[in-house]
């Protein structure tokens, strides 16, 4: 048994990573406390992007993990305990081809059905408390001007009980994040590169100047950077802002 979650629903909210960080300013809260929305009003993905999520029908939530000795070089471990959690559930539910698009998003084929965004609070050179933010597509069905978003009901034809998965998924997180400051990156790549998304097929990418280009995917280096494999054989890392995938 790992510790209790303690969870808070809230009708609606901008942004249930906002509400935990702001709940750490003001009170201390437990260590896995647990912010669910029934309605996101302004979800934040990677890099400034909106998440759109339909009221009721989704999952929404944020979930504060504290550390003791977690060093920031450290910090793509979690992305990977997270990406891999999800994943689980998914796999268990049936979902069919489920992959990581770097560095945390999860898709079910070339769709997206998962957004990951984790933001840490740091003393120094230590992570001190972690805010993980998930947005799950559940029973959703319509997704307009997103044609690359999708959820589990479109996916596999049957409805969730939103509670039962925020359950599946909270003790998949506990069981990745158990003892994970003692993890490398090193240590838990190769799960994660095993589902890594267009992995070894030849891809599209845009620089942040608009330059378009063609690379393969050859994985992720161990500071959480996505390797490609560009035009004679030369391999070159990029970490977030450098990069983006086209589909």
């Amino acid at each position: 048994m790992g510790k209790q979650f303690q969870i808070l629903k809230l009708d609606a909210t901008d942004s249930t990573n906002l509400f935990l960080r702001n709940l750490l300013r003001s009170e201390d809260p437990p260590d896995y406390t647990v912010v669910v929305v029934d309605k996101q009003l302004k979800g934040r993905g990677q890099m400034g992007t909106v998440w759109v999520s339909e009221g009721g029908k989704n999952l929404t939530f944020s979930v504060l993990r504290r550390f003791d000795a977690f060093g920031v070089e450290h910090q793509f471990v979690l992305n990977i305990a997270i990406c891999m959690a999800v994943s689980d559930v998914l796999k268990a539910l049936g979902v069919p081809n489920v992959k990581v698009k770097w560095p945390n998003d999860i898709m079910s084929g070339s769709v997206k059905i998962c957004g990951i965004l984790i933001e840490n609070v740091l003393k120094g050179s230590i992570i001190a408390q972690s805010i993980i933010g998930i947005g799950l597509n559940v029973n959703q069905t319509i997704f307009e001007g997103l044609e690359k978003a999708s959820s589990l009901k479109v996916i596999t034809g049957k409805d969730y009980d939103l509670d039962e998965l925020l359950q599946k998924i909270l003790e998949r997180i506990q069981y990745h994040l158990n003892g994970i400051e003692a993890k490398t990156v090193g240590q838990l790549l190769p799960a994660y590169e095993e589902i890594l998304f267009r992995k070894d097929k030849p891809s599209t990418f845009i620089s942040p100047i608009g330059d378009m280009f063609v690379g393969y995917v050859r994985g992720v280096s161990p500071s959480g950077k996505l390797v490609l494999e560009l035009e004679d054989e030369i391999f070159k890392e990029f970490d977030l802002k450098e990069v983006t995938l086209l589909y």
